[in-house]
């Protein structure tokens, strides 16, 4: 969790100190959308940063970089009911160009943000509410402070999903996955998994869930009541168990690393 934090406050540090020109904000929107419509954003090579304010508008922001940057476009295929945002680049084009996206939601609003996607970048998320589909090719992906059913996956780095309320699936094929959500919401299926790193997961003490772990070469741990098999030979850990009525279900696993579950 501190290798996460850390890459996103240097991110911002750098920002930071970037001259006025280097930052000169190259796109600039503001819609009003109602509660329940779609914001999509698909982004090439750039950050995205989504903030819930207190205005009543959705306002966008883009930020452009790079030698090639005015060979990059902000295609708008927005309607009533949805904001849709591409980043589009030349055919054949191998540009030095990136967007940044700095988006502004309302806080009070529930949407759809599906997708919130870049090829190569990191995503951070906070102070919304609605179902988020956030994912990354290449990058960190961090949510925060978020109401609704989340999904938060990356191809290549770590995953963060903090102090949230609702349903997560949180994924990584390379890279850590750290999940804490204060409230479970709804009886989907609820899966955190890497393929090469660590999986912890902090959920309420009063958790009431069907519950799968596994491992197939790192350690299983958790202070919830459930009982730990290992193999006499051969790699592998699983657990399994039920606590109360299993009204959620649940499944940690890694490939590659350490499995925890813990009590907030």
């Amino acid at each position: 969790m501190k290798k996460i934090s850390t890459r996103f406050a240097l991110a911002a540090l750098l920002l930071g100190f970037m001259s006025p020109l280097a930052r000169a904000q190259d796109f600039q929107k503001t819609y009003s959308l109602g509660a329940g419509g779609r914001l999509s954003l698909h982004n090439v090579s750039g950050d995205i940063v989504i903030n819930g304010y207190d205005g009543s508008a959705i306002q966008v922001k883009g930020f452009k970089e790079g030698r090639d940057r005015d060979r990059v476009e902000v295609e708008d295929r927005s309607n009533a009911n949805r904001v849709d945002l591409r980043a589009r680049y030349p055919q054949n084009c191998n540009c030095d160009a990136s967007i940044r996206f700095e988006v502004e939601v309302p806080r009070s609003v529930s949407y759809q943000f599906d997708p919130i996607a870049t090829a190569s970048g990191n995503i951070e998320v906070s102070g919304v509410k609605g179902d988020l589909a956030v994912k990354s090719a290449s990058g960190d992906v961090r949510v925060s402070k978020a109401t609704g059913s989340i999904r938060a996956s990356t191809a290549s780095g770590n995953v963060e999903v903090r102090d949230v309320a609702g349903s997560v699936n949180a994924s990584s094929a390379s890279g850590n996955v750290e999940v804490e959500i204060d409230r479970l919401e709804g009886n989907n299926r609820m899966e955190f998994s890497t393929a090469s790193g660590d999986v912890s997961v902090k959920l309420p003490a009063n958790l009431d869930a069907d519950i799968e772990m596994s491992s197939q070469s790192g350690d299983l741990s958790t202070d919830f009541p459930i009982e730990i098999h290992s193999p006499e030979f051969g790699p592998g850990h699983r657990a399994r168990g039920r606590l109360g009525n299993g009204s959620h279900s649940l499944r940690l696993s890694s490939a590659s690393g350490n499995v925890r579950l813990l009590r907030l």
